[in-house]
């Protein structure tokens, strides 16, 4: 049996060498790899769970009134075209996040997703208007 000490023989310790470096090497890379794509997971349940806390619960009862987005806009409306068509009033909720919804002008009932409603509010009230000439004003 031939030892590595020996000159003649096969097992010299400059061959296992670069050898038992490059595995060195491949390990390290593989640990590198495996705390980047850790990293990586983190970071994206971390934005997850921000995207989540940002989006707001909407809570609508039956009998409200709501506006609905009107998902049938060209890219270019115009700058005057509402996005929202209503009011509508909330007939029924459904646990899935779907609500039936009831329109005032025509009496349709249609079911949509909680998404594409939002909060009908009137507008302010305008019994306590004043008017000023602006010809003549008074001093």
């Amino acid at each position: 049996m031939k030892y590595p000490d020996e000159p003649d023989s096969l097992c010299t310790l400059s061959i296992i060498e670069p050898i038992v470096q490059e595995v060195f090497e491949l390990d390290c890379q593989s640990k590198l790899e495996e705390d980047f794509l850790d990293n990586l997971e983190i970071e994206d349940k971390e934005t997850k769970v921000l995207h989540y806390a940002r989006i707001s619960k909407k809570n609508f009862t039956v009998g409200q009134k709501v506006l609905l987005q009107h998902s049938k806009l060209k890219f270019f409306p115009g700058k005057l075209r509402s996005r929202w068509l209503g009011p509508h009033v909330i007939t029924k909720n459904f646990d899935n996040g779907a609500v039936e919804i009831q329109s005032l002008k025509t009496n349709n009932t249609f079911k949509v997703n909680d998404h594409q409603l939002k909060e009908y509010r009137k507008g302010f009230q305008t019994e306590h208007v004043e008017i000023m000439d602006l010809d003549n004003p008074i001093l």
